[in-house]
Parts: C-alpha cells; structure tokens; sequence
C-alpha cells in the first residue's frame, strides 16, 4: 500500500514537474533560436541581456528535469528527460562559452535577468546531476578498494587490531567492582532518607517578617527573571519560525524519511527498468515470430515499384543506395528534396531578376559606405553556431507529440507503454530487415540489368560491386604514440601508479560546500564599461561551468566547447585544494598528481620521464573522467628557480604543453592546476598551457557573514543573537583558510 501512495504521489507531482520545466523550456529555446538565426547584428549590451534571459531560463530547466529525472519511475519518460536534460546541458555550456568571448571573462553576472525576472539567486544555481557519478558507483568504489589494497600491501596501513575477548577471571572482577559499588550507593541512599525523617516539618518552624519579606522579594525578582526569559524564548521562536534566524538544529528526521521515500522511489525505477527491458526483447521477438516475412514482401514492392518506375522513365535499372549511404531507405527522402526542387524552380526564376537588380545596385554603393558597414558588423556579435539546439526542438517536439496530452489515468503504477514498445520495436526490425533485403535486390538487379544489356545487345562492363563512399581518414592519417607497455593489463599499470604515489584517495567534498555568495550588482558595474569584481559564489560557478559540467559524459563533452586546461590562482588559504577536491568528487574522477613534489626522484631520467607521462596518458583514458592535477603551476614555468627549491619544478616545461595537446575532444580528462602567484613565471607558456584561468578573490562581506553564519551555528551553544556582521566586517581581508584556522583553535 505504501508504494503503491508513493507510486502514484510521485507520477502526479513529479508529471507537474516536467509540464513546468518544458514551458520554461520552450520559452527558451524560442527565444534562443530567434537570437540566433537573427539576420540582425544586434548591439553587444543588448545580445547580453537577451543571453542572460536565456542562460537563467535554461538554468531553471535543468533543475527541474535533473529532479524529474531522479525520481520518475516511468522507463520511457526517463529516457526522453535525460535526453533533453543532456542536451540543456550542453546548449547552456555553448550559451556560456558565448558569454565568456562576449565579455572578455570566466565569470557570468545574471542579476540582471534574475531581477527581471523576479526569481531568488537560489533559484538559478544550476544543480549538478548526481545519475552520471552513481552510474559509475561500482568503479569507484573498485578504485577505492583497490588504493587501499595497495596501500595495505606496501605498509602504508597498519593492519586494523582485532581486539581480543576478556578471560573469564578478569570478566568476573570487573563484575564483582561494579556490583559492591552498586551496594554502596544503595546504602548511602537508605541513609539519607532516614536522616531526612528525623528533621522537623518546615510548616512548625517560625518565620520572621525580615525573612518573609526577603522570600518574597527573591520571589519576585526570580518571577521577573522567569518571565523575560519566556519572552526572549518566544521572540527567538518567532524568527525562526518566519525565517529570521537560522536554526540551531536541523531536522535530521524529517530529511531522512524524505531520503527514504527518494530511495524507494529509486527501487522501483530499476523495477520497472528491468520489466521495460523485458518487453522490448520479447515484442521484438514477437515481431520477428508473425511479421517478419510480410514486413520482407512490402519492402521489396515498395522498391521494386521505384526501380520500376526508374526504368520506364530512363531506359535502364538504377543502382540501389550503398549501406553507407542509407540503403533504400534514403530513396524515400531523395524523392521529397525532388519535388521540392521542381516547385521551387518556378520561385527561383522570378526572383532572379530581383537578385540582378540588387546586384547592379549593390555595384553602385559608395566604398565609404561598404567600410562603414563592414565596421558595424565588427562591432557588433555574432554566436557560435549550435550542436545541441535543433536535437533540443526535436525531443521538445517529441514530448509534445506524445507525452503532453496523454492520459495516464489507467496507468498509476507508471509500467511502460506497450503501443510505445510495438512501434519502436517496429521500426528497429523494419532497418535490420531493410539490410537483408537490399543484399538481395543488389543481386537481383544487377541481373536484370545484364538480362536487359543483353536484349539490347549493348556489351558494357558494368563493376560487380558498388563504390563505397570514400571516407575521411584524417583519423587513419593521425600519428598514434607507440604503446610501451602492450602486455601490462590495466590492473598492474594502476597499482605501480598507486605505489609511486601519482594516483592517490582524495576527500569526498561537494562543490556546494565551497560557501560565498553570488554578485548581486555585477550587471550595474558593466553598464559603466568597468569589469566587476567576482564573488566566491562566481568563482564556484566558473568552476562548475568549467571544470565539472563538459565532463560529466562523453555526449556532452564531445560536441560542447572544449575545454583541456584549467588554472585557479588564489592566495593561500582560498580554497584552491579544496575546489580540485570537489571537482573530483563530482565527477568521480581518478586524480593523478604530477606535481614536482611528488614526483621528485620517481622515473628519473628522460626515458623515465616518458615512461611516467605514457602511464598517466593510458591509465587516464581508460578510467574516464580523469583530472591531472599539478600544485604550484607556476613553478612548471619559472625563468630562474630558486637553489632552495630541489624538485626540479622545470621537469615537465617541455611535455606538459604537448600533454594538453595531445587531449582530444573525445577525451574525458582535464589538466587541473592552482597557483598562489602565477606572475612568478613566463605568462606566455603558462596561458599556452592552461586555456582558462580562474582567479579567486578575497571575500567580500555577503560571502564573509554567510562563513561566518555557517561554521559559528554549528554549535547550539551560541546565542541566535550573536552579531555576526560587525564580525564579518572585522575579518575583511582575510582569508576562508584564516577564519577556519581561528574557530579551530578558539574551539580546542
């Protein structure tokens, strides 16, 4: 009965969802289109507003499909959300890229948007979905268990000590002790109770009027006290109640029964996956069983209708399309773009003497005025064309066709939809039957042509076997790097990574952790031409947009902006470690430190340097996503390095560049560094090296008192009153690493 209420709670709501989430797509991707197919230049400040409006609209999208993704439990539903969720993903990191080389910057300021369409800065922090990392929960928790086996293996863990039951006479004495203290404080008890009978009664004895009128003046004070009290206690319950002040405890109960309902939900996706699953093998099975033959026969007609027709039109059979090519089925299509061509014609040739016109015109404008229109068009931006925005209208155009008018009344525990199954199993069976067939028509007409050049008595050597379509072998042509380790399985090439220390355990941390809040006037600063001063809740954006989102599947990250390298500089105690960190926790990556600390002393020599660098360029493709990641990246680059410093920093100068090169958009993997003082080194190889930069800055005061807010209610000790504002404003300049550092030793 309870699944059966969760069921049907979760097709309702979660249905409203989605209705919410494509309203708000459709608005954006109308809007997008519109922007860009617009044969209009537009002025730049106008294509941000318009970008913004855009980006914000997507943002709230994503959010709501990665919800209704997580939690629908209708197979076939879910198969079109994650398809349209991928693909806002990957339009939103096209429309970012747009922004970044409209602005000249990493950082996107949308307050503008965001007030103009009156949501919450909470609103548009686009969520990062959690289904890609738990697809890979089993290699990650392999990777894990098989760090620690190394480990233990070498020493580097001591073995856990079993800890060895009491002996049976140690045991009684311990019983023995607590029994006689048990005894002893019974006694003791026994006794004050007799010596409480023997006191006299409190009403016999005399009082005073000093004392009484001292009782009642204790009395009234401590009423007095009681009573403020109370008050300040209601007062503070007041703003709690409405939000004013932050709670001292969460309410763990209530999210844990909401996780459990979330997880439950979650056992009947993979029950209703598996029965899916079932169905198409057996409707296709089905389908083969009663409609194989008669699904043969109406494909042959239908092409010998057509070769037919060719013949009493041109005097000779035609060749059938290549598999390549599409086969017969592409026959169907070419004879749509045909009769479109044969209307147009009529169209073309009236407008031809119009474009003769224009041209004799256009020949008489002035050169000045060819220059000036060539410098507004310089002025003004142009986007990028899309890989994602057409794919998008499709799936949108899908859900409208099927999934938006259909009544799911008949149908609360969300099976799949067996008229949906049929036709897709249909038309799967109709292309692997289409193959068959054409073999055997390719045959079949070959020999009515040569039947046919015999009658005509026309020898002409015909080739037996079609020309296949030359392909691009820019792939075949590329130079692969030599394998120099063929024999070795993935296995051993992981464990000598892990025992020379270049792939280690990272701590598990959220980018969301990474506290500070978003600039809320960043779009005010631009309108007087000045680049506003990012936040920390931007440069947390800027990493997410980055570092975690193009790498979240290889769909995405192969057809949006790519993106090899990335650089975060930022003072000691900014976050650095800690942002590396979260994006390797939310991408479940395998992390490979090539930084000249831990490397010093491991694979001396060039050969050896090669060896190392072969190692981490196969081991990282094989367990995509993978980070590289190099502390002290200026250090790779300096001109002059200190005689101190004996890690030989310039060890990888020459490789690392051709190490980001060489990562292909196919590839998952991405060279992650941070820096504390990135000036300290040539700026031409560092900016070859790492195609973005990211630089954190200090905190200003929202993202200080939102710090301050967080680490100091921890402890239900605190006043709700405490003035954490006069300290925010006390600890500017410092860092979110010097504010941690004093709560630790205030607390210890």
């Amino acid at each position: 009965m309870c699944l059966f209420i969760i069921e049907v709670m979760s097709y309702r709501t979660f249905n409203e969802l989605w209705i919410e989430a494509q309203f708000t797509l459709d608005e954006a991707t109308k809007n997008d289109s519109n922007l860009l197919t617009s044969k209009i230049n537009k002025d730049k400040v106008v294509v941000f507003k318009e970008l913004s409006l855009i980006m914000v609209n997507y943002i709230s999208a994503i959010n709501k499909l990665d919800e209704c993704y997580d939690q629908v439990i209708q197979p076939q539903k879910r198969i079109l959300i994650r398809n349209i969720l991928e693909l806002c993903l990957g339009r939103y990191l096209e429309l970012k890229n747009d922004m970044v080389n409209l602005n000249f910057n990493e950082f996107t300021y949308l307050d503008s948007a965001i007030a103009q369409l009156r949501l919450l800065p909470q609103d548009v922090e686009l969520t990062i979905p959690l289904h890609y990392r738990n697809e890979r929960s089993k290699t990650i928790e392999w990777q894990s268990n098989f760090i620690d086996h190394v480990l233990k293996k070498t020493g580097f863990y001591e073995e856990e000590k079993v800890e060895v039951d009491m002996p049976n006479r140690q045991a009684i004495l311990l019983i023995q002790r607590h029994e006689r203290a048990r005894q002893g404080r019974m006694r003791a008890q026994f006794m004050k109770e007799v010596r409480a009978m023997n006191k006299p009664d409190a009403a016999d004895i005399e009082i005073s009027d000093n004392a009484r009128k001292a009782a009642m003046k204790i009395q009234r004070v401590w009423r007095g006290f009681i009573t403020r009290r109370k008050i300040r206690i209601r007062v503070v319950e007041e703003m709690l109640l409405i939000g004013m002040l932050p709670p001292n405890t969460i309410d763990i109960e209530e999210q844990q029964k909401a996780e459990e309902v979330k997880s439950t939900r979650r056992i009947i996706q993979e029950k209703r996956q598996k029965e899916y699953e079932l169905a198409l093998i057996q409707e296709k099975d089905k389908i083969r069983d009663h409609v194989k033959e008669k699904m043969k026969e109406d494909i042959r007609d239908e092409v010998r209708s057509w070769y037919m027709g060719v013949k009493s039109q041109t005097g000779k059979f035609p060749d059938l399309p290549s598999e390549e090519s599409g086969g017969s089925a592409v026959i169907y299509t070419r004879y749509k773009t045909a009769s479109s061509l044969s209307k147009s014609t009529s169209q073309s040739s009236s407008k031809g003497t119009k474009s003769h016109k224009s041209k004799s015109i256009a020949g008489k404008e002035s050169k000045e005025e060819i220059k000036k229109k060539n410098d507004e068009e310089d002025a003004c931006f142009k986007m990028e064309p899309s890989n994602f925005l057409q794919e998008l209208m499709l799936a949108c155009s899908e859900y409208e066709e099927v999934w938006k008018g259909m009544d799911e009344t008949k149908n609360s525990s969300q099976k799949h939809i067996e008229s949906i199954v049929k036709t897709q199993k249909i038309a799967e069976v109709e292309r692997e039957l289409r193959k068959i067939v054409d073999v055997q028509l390719r045959v079949e007409l070959e020999t009515l042509q040569n039947a046919l050049d015999k009658d005509n008595a026309i020898r002409i050597k015909r080739s037996k076997k079609q020309k296949k379509v030359k392909r691009s072998s820019k792939k075949a042509k590329k130079k692969r790097d030599k394998d120099l380790t063929p024999d070795r399985t993935l296995e051993s090439l992981f464990e000598e990574l892990v025992m020379n220390g270049i792939v280690h355990k990272y701590p598990s941390v959220s980018l969301r952790s990474f506290k500070g809040d978003t600039s809320y006037a960043g779009c005010d600063v631009m309108r007087w031409d000045k680049d506003p001063s990012p936040t920390l809740g931007d440069v947390r954006q800027a990493v997410r947009d980055s570092c975690v989102l193009p790498m979240l599947s290889n769909e995405i990250h192969q057809a949006s902006p790519v993106v090899r390298s990335v650089l975060i500089a930022g003072v000691h105690g900014s976050g650095k470690h800690m942002l590396v960190n979260a994006v390797c926790s939310e991408l479940g990556a395998t992390l490979f430190d090539l930084t000249s600390a831990n490397i010093v002393g491991k694979y001396p020599g060039k050969s050896g340097l090669t060896m190392l660098l072969h190692l981490v360029n196969k081991v990282a493709r094989l367990l995509q996503p993978s980070v590289i990641f190099i502390e002290d990246a200026e250090k790779t680059f300096m001109k002059k390095v200190p005689k101190t410093d004996k890690t030989d920093p310039k060890r990888l100068k020459k490789d690392l560049p051709k190490l980001v090169k060489a990562i292909a958009p196919t590839d998952r993997i991405l060279l992650l560094g941070i820096s504390c003082c990135p000036w300290d080194c040539d700026q031409k190889s560092l900016t070859s090296t790492y195609g973005k930069i990211i630089v954190i800055p200090r905190p200003d005061y929202a993202s200080l008192y939102h710090i301050w807010n967080d680490l100091l209610f921890q402890y239900s000790g605190l006043s709700r009153k405490f003035d954490i504002s006069s300290l925010a404003k006390l600890s500017d300049g410092y860092s979110i690493g010097t504010i941690i550092k004093v709560l630790q030793e205030v607390r210890y």
